[in-house]
C-alpha cells in the first residue's frame, strides 16, 4: 500500500464519487491541447482545527507546492 509504502503519518482520501472534489469546487472543464474535458484542477487548502478554510490556493504547481507551503504553514 502507499501509505505503508512511504510511512505517512495520515489517511488518504479516495473519492471516485466526487462529493469532496465538488463540495470543494475544483472539478471544472479543463483544456488540454484543444481537447475539452472535465477534471481536478490543482488546488490546495489550508484548513484550521475547525474545519474552516483559512486559505486557498490556485494554480498549483506540483514541484512547487510542497516548499511554498511549508513557508505558508
Amino acid at each position: 500500500m502507499f501509505a505503508e509504502k512511504y510511512q505517512l503519518p495520515f489517511l488518504l482520501l479516495a473519492d471516485p464519487e466526487l462529493n469532496v472534489i465538488k463540495a470543494y469546487d475544483v472539478w471544472h472543464e479543463k483544456n488540454n491541447y484543444g481537447k475539452k474535458a472535465m477534471g481536478v484542477v490543482r488546488t490546495t487548502y489550508i484548513i484550521n482545527e475547525e474545519g474552516a478554510i483559512e486559505k486557498a490556493f490556485t494554480k498549483v504547481k506540483a514541484a512547487e507546492n510542497p516548499k511554498n507551503m511549508l513557508i505558508e504553514l
